[in-house]
């Protein structure tokens, strides 16, 4: 048996659930694994409200580490007694202990810890293909800017980082003076208080009026015209994530009058469809974690039994950095 955390229907934080589940044996291409931690994302809160609908009853969860228990038919990759993490599709991470297909569990490096493992699994490899594969036409070099909204959140504090080792000169918003500076502390070139500021028109002048490449952007509704403002010709808008709501319908003229503009709406699990580029983005991921180049900020940690109360602060933007749930 193990305790794991479900919703019978989509609503807010109070609908998750402690329940007790039957574990058994991993089929062909399975494992089991025993969790020691697991990371809070975002998207859980849309897959919690029903923004991205699934079948219910759900156990809510999409990244963990942990101790693999056993593998089924077919998992050569994996062996009883490894350590390992995970993000991966379906959802089921915020338990003790799961069945789950063994695709995208990694084996991780003694050198990083369960804790660490956890947290930055889902927003560590968001945060490699947005840098990494997600790039605009004329391509991203040494020295030019980019822009990051969220920048003090999960992915954001990762990729502050990441950028700056890449020669980049990124670009963070926040809503707080506090969490613009986290996003400094963190590598960011400069930092945007869009509470206070304007968020592309600071841009522009950042860059003498040229803009940028590239706007990642995981807000969504309250940032998208803004952030094509951001844009020179042929420049990318990546949208990855919904913070503040889906972006509603627009003009595609729009992206034209301003300049040959594109626009994408990637997701990680395309990027990790196979066993290969999921290994191979893990890989990168680990290499920069190990090298000191990436630190994963945990800023908060909550047991399983207060995840209605984690997800109530990320919700509220209480939360910076990676969230992890604890199991006893």
């Amino acid at each position: 048996m193990s305790k794991a955390v479900r919703i019978d229907r989509n609503g807010g934080p109070e609908e998750l659930k402690i329940v007790d589940v039957e574990v058994g044996d991993p089929g062909p291409g399975e494992i089991r694994i025993r969790h020691k931690a697991v990371g809070l994302n975002f998207i859980d809160t849309y897959q919690r409200s029903g923004l991205y609908p699934f079948p219910m009853p759900l156990q809510l969860g999409m990244e963990a580490s942990g101790i693999v228990e056993a593998v089924g038919e077919g998992v050569t990759h994996l062996k009883a007694g490894d350590r390992a993490a995970y993000a991966s599709q379906p959802p089921g991470a915020y338990s003790e202990l799961r069945v789950m297909p063994g695709r995208n569990v990694c084996k991780l490096p003694d050198a990083i810890s369960f804790e660490t493992g956890a947290a930055m699994m889902l927003k560590g490899l968001t945060a490699q293909y947005l840098l990494k594969k997600t790039l605009p036409v004329e391509g991203l070099q040494g020295g030019d800017y980019i822009v990051f909204h969220a920048a003090a959140g999960g992915v954001g504090l990762i990729a502050c980082q990441w950028a700056k080792a890449l020669g980049l000169k990124l670009i963070g918003t926040a809503g707080t003076d506090a969490k613009c500076q986290l996003a400094l502390d963190h590598g960011a070139a400069h930092a945007i208080n869009y509470s206070k500021e304007n968020f592309a028109q600071r841009v522009k002048e950042i860059t003498g009026g040229k803009g940028v490449k590239v706007v990642y952007d995981s807000v969504g509704k309250d940032t998208f015209e803004g952030s094509l403002e951001c844009l020179r010709p042929f420049g990318l808008l990546a949208i990855f994530g919904n913070g503040s709501g889906p972006v509603p319908p627009f003009n595609l003229g729009l992206l034209g009058a301003k300049g040959s503009l594109y626009v994408t709406r990637p997701t990680l699990f395309t990027h990790i469809a196979t066993r290969e580029s999921t290994q191979a983005m893990a890989d990168d991921l680990f290499a920069v974690v190990e090298s000191g180049a990436v630190k994963i900020p945990i800023d908060q940690r909550y047991r399983l039994e207060d995840v209605q109360q984690a997800h109530r602060d990320l919700e509220a933007r209480k939360t910076t950095g990676c969230t992890i749930l604890t199991l006893n």
